[in-house]
């Protein structure tokens, strides 16, 4: 039976695992974390790990649920709800997210490997999943579908096309790299509010 542990003590080992979850899931992805190196920098062993998380998958979870608020913030709030007009809100929109995809790893690894979400998917309950409130992606289509033409569903995938790019900017080199993201942000804001 792990041990109990004082609130002082779980807020601290709390605090430890989210760092370390973030840190590894990041850079080496769910499945090749494992529980050892998830508790060791928290000085508890394996089995006191199920007094804090249900499992490995719900880590994950909260790790991307307490970046969530900040992710929607930047992206939603400072870039979508600040733009003038629509396509100057798509422009913005994007570009808060390109900066996220550059400065912010767990989010990052959230958008190139979409398996790793549906693994956590198929490891919590629905309850738990719905704490996300559908992300600033659920707040993307809403404003697509009151502001332009067509299945919102399409546009977000439009979105989600350009926004694939970041994640291959070492193919397009360093030097081209952000001049390419500004032409082709601009091209499909450009595009779908024509």
């Amino acid at each position: 039976m792990p041990p109990a542990f004082s609130e002082a003590e779980r807020a601290r080992i709390t605090e430890q695992l989210l760092a370390t979850a973030t840190h590894l899931f990041s850079t080496q992805g769910l499945r090749k974390t494992s529980l050892d190196e998830l508790t060791a920098p928290a000085g508890i062993a394996k089995t006191s790990f199920y007094a804090f998380f249900t499992c490995k998958e719900d880590l994950y979870f909260e790790a991307a649920l307490r970046q969530n608020e900040e992710v929607r913030r930047r992206v939603i709030g400072e870039g979508l709800h600040q733009g003038a007009d629509t396509r100057d809100a798509l422009r913005r929109f994007l570009r808060a997210t390109v900066r996220e995809l550059d400065t912010n790893p767990l989010y990052r690894r959230l958008m190139s490997h979409p398996e790793e979400m549906e693994a956590v998917a198929a490891r919590l309950t629905p309850e738990r999943m719905a704490a996300a409130g559908g992300g600033p992606m659920a707040d993307l289509v809403a404003f697509l579908g009151e502001r332009l033409d067509g299945d919102p569903h399409v546009l977000l995938g439009v979105l989600r096309a350009v926004l694939l790019t970041p994640l291959h900017a070492g193919h397009l080199g360093a030097d081209l790299y952000p001049a390419v993201m500004e032409r082709l942000i601009d091209a499909v804001a450009e595009g779908l509010t024509s």
